[in-house]
């Protein structure tokens, strides 16, 4: 027999978990199967490829043993069992960020259990309910002897010969008084339901040879047979998750490649505060056998938010790890299940439009991010975009339900677009009077990923997408002027030609190299926007541009076409100023006023803050008697 001392971090995990105080110990069965799983996944795997492993033919199964007698509940498995030194570093030590990570979770918290699963500690779970614990492990290499692990949950562990004489591990919990509840059969097996009712190999408990877990892949079974509650189940049980998925995929396929597959779209694109799972990837089987626990190469990244199960009778069973996402089986799975995943977006768009609003309200950017990267699926992804626009501010659209309606405006080919921060901000650009002064409907793109996703999209079903701001936009043949378009009759702003042309030059004069050029709109009408910036062509950074602004990366304000508005009473007012010689200063500062307005409503103000001292200036101008 020898004696260890356990590493520090370790012994301040001990006392957290004998000491505090816990809502749910039942947790301990849970980790301790799945423990079990893992070893039973291992000699499985291990079995495929080699055949000098002890007890070769011994079934796969899980054994939980209660004793009332002796107060000892045991949990056996025949996986892959341990040898002396595995035992000493699988149980006497761990990651230490694994454990800080845990501690500072757990500070100051009376109820901790839901969040030991995270961090690797969950073996140590076992002291919340014991007192004393023997690990018996014999290893499946043929020369390895049975050991035994010893440990009362104090600052040592012992390590010494065992009897055992089959191959797997046996963990025997001496119970603390309390925690007898855990020595009755049924509450055992509602623990296993609730918690391991999806664990692959048979759990039997007591003299019960009937298992108490399900057992049977859930993705293997046909999809006409499972309860809708039996789906929440396991997802919950995947996850950890106390919400219900917002929908499932179920989908069996025997060509071009052979494949179960159950996968689930979360309610929310951030992980379950408890979940396990906190890499992307699916769980990937080969014929029942567990290859990769995160697998990334099933699907594209933009759809790594998605969670569940792939099985394949296809793959090899002598397939690596490590050279499995290089298996040809594995491109025609990825093609094949990415294909499925699409289709099954679109047919819950067009069946469930309330839950596909609720899947894209969550995941919208990633069908984005796909547009810009999966350029094999962009026709099939191009139906699954929605957006708010000027006529649907409060409703997703289609761009099909777009196209449909730009049909009732005389003339429209293109559908229009405006970039913006935010809808409540876009919604008062000035670039949307002249569209919504002619019944033209603009879509609302108000995402960071916007601005790479509009440099894929250019046309829908033959119609040019075309921004609002662009330097060529020519709406005078389409649509009519509504009757309400101009609120200001045009005689009270009526300005000449050359006055406005004096104007111009002011303006030209006064903003100098920070814009291109300056010039009189035939766009804006009416009396909202006095001037509007335009983007020259050829500029096609100008949606990187917001992108750095947003990522407080680098930026320059770029520059752009500034447009006035000759109906604007503003720009009559600063004409007939121009003419009365009034002081340069105000008509300065009203001209620097109307450019860094327009800056800020297009969301291209690098510091609004510093209009406050010139915006005082024009008010104190205005108040004078």
């Amino acid at each position: 027999m020898t004696e260890y001392t356990f590493q520090a971090e370790i012994r301040q995990l001990l006392h957290t978990l004998v000491h505090s105080l816990y809502k749910d110990r039942e947790i301990f069965l849970r980790e301790l199967i799945s423990n079990s799983s893992d070893a039973l996944n291992r000699i499985q795997y291990e079995m495929l490829t080699n055949r000098d492993v002890r007890d070769l033919d011994a079934p796969l199964a899980i054994r939980i043993r209660p004793d009332a007698e002796a107060g000892t509940l045991t949990i056996e498995d025949t996986g892959v069992g341990m040898t002396r030194e595995e035992l000493i570093e699988n149980l006497g030590t761990i990651s230490q960020s694994g454990v800080k990570s845990f501690l500072e979770q757990a500070n100051g918290q009376n109820v901790v259990t839901d969040i030991i699963g995270q961090f690797g500690v969950g073996f140590y779970s076992i002291f919340m309910v014991a007192d004393r614990v023997e690990v018996h492990s014999l290893s499946y290499h043929p020369a390895a002897e049975a050991v035994m692990w010893i440990s009362e949950g104090e600052e040592t562990f012992e390590v010494q010969a065992s009897d055992r004489s089959h191959r797997g591990t046996a963990v025997v919990l001496y119970l603390k008084e309390d925690a007898h509840e855990f020595l009755e059969t049924h509450r055992l097996q509602n623990i296993i339901k609730a918690h391991s009712n999806y664990v692959a190999f048979p759990i039997y408990v007591g003299e019960d040879e009937n298992p108490a877990n399900a057992q049977q892949a859930l993705w293997r079974r046909s999809s006409s047979e499972i309860e809708d509650s039996e789906y929440i189940d396991f997802y919950k049980s995947l996850t950890l998750d106390f919400n219900e998925p917002l929908f499932h995929i179920h989908s069996t396929a025997d060509v071009p490649v052979q494949y179960y597959a159950l996968l689930f779209i979360p309610p929310s694109r951030e992980p379950a505060i408890f979940s396990p799972r906190r890499e992307p990837g699916l769980q990937l089987y080969a014929r029942k056998v567990l290859i990769q626990d995160y697998c990334t190469d099933l699907l594209p990244e933009y759809l790594n938010f998605i969670q569940g199960a792939v099985d394949s009778e296809d793959l090899p069973l002598n397939v690596s790890r490590e050279t499995v996402q290089a298996n040809r089986v594995m491109a025609n799975m990825r093609k094949a299940i990415t294909g499925r995943v699409l289709r099954s977006l679109k047919e819950l768009s067009q069946n469930t439009p309330e839950k596909y609003v609720a899947f894209w309200e969550e995941f919208g950017p990633y069908i984005k991010q796909g547009m810009i990267t999966d350029f094999d699926n962009r026709e099939r992804l191009t139906t699954l975009l929605r957006f708010y626009t000027t006529k649907s501010e409060d409703e997703l659209t289609s761009l099909d339900d777009y196209v449909q309606r730009m049909q009732e405006v005389n003339g429209q080919e293109n559908i229009y677009y405006v970039l913006g921060d935010s809808q409540s901000v876009v919604s008062r650009s000035p670039h949307l009077e002249p569209f919504r002064a002619r019944g033209i409907e603009v879509l609302y793109l108000t995402q960071t990923v916007d601005s790479f996703l509009i440099n894929s999209l250019f046309e829908y079903n033959g119609h040019k997408l075309q921004n609002v701001d662009d330097e060529k936009l020519d709406l005078s043949e389409i649509g009519e002027l509504q009757d309400d378009a101009q609120t200001v009759e045009e005689a009270d702003v009526a300005v000449e030609e050359a006055d406005l042309e004096t104007l111009r030059e002011r303006f030209t004069n006064t903003l100098g190299e920070r814009v291109q050029s300056v010039r009189i709109s035939k766009v804006l009408t009416g009396s909202t926007s006095p001037a509007r910036l335009v983007s020259p062509e050829g500029t096609i950074d100008r949606h990187t541009q917001r992108v750095y602004q947003m990522m407080d990366r680098e930026y320059e304000v770029p520059k752009k076409i500034l447009e006035i508005n000759p109906q604007h009473r503003l720009i009559s007012n600063l004409v007939g100023l121009l003419a009365e010689n009034a002081p340069a200063e105000l008509l300065d500062l009203s001209i620097e006023q109307i450019y860094e307005n327009a800056l800020l409503l297009d969301g291209l103000h690098p510091n609004p803050a510093e209009m406050v001292a010139r915006i005082q200036s024009l008010m104190e101008a205005a108040t004078k008697k």
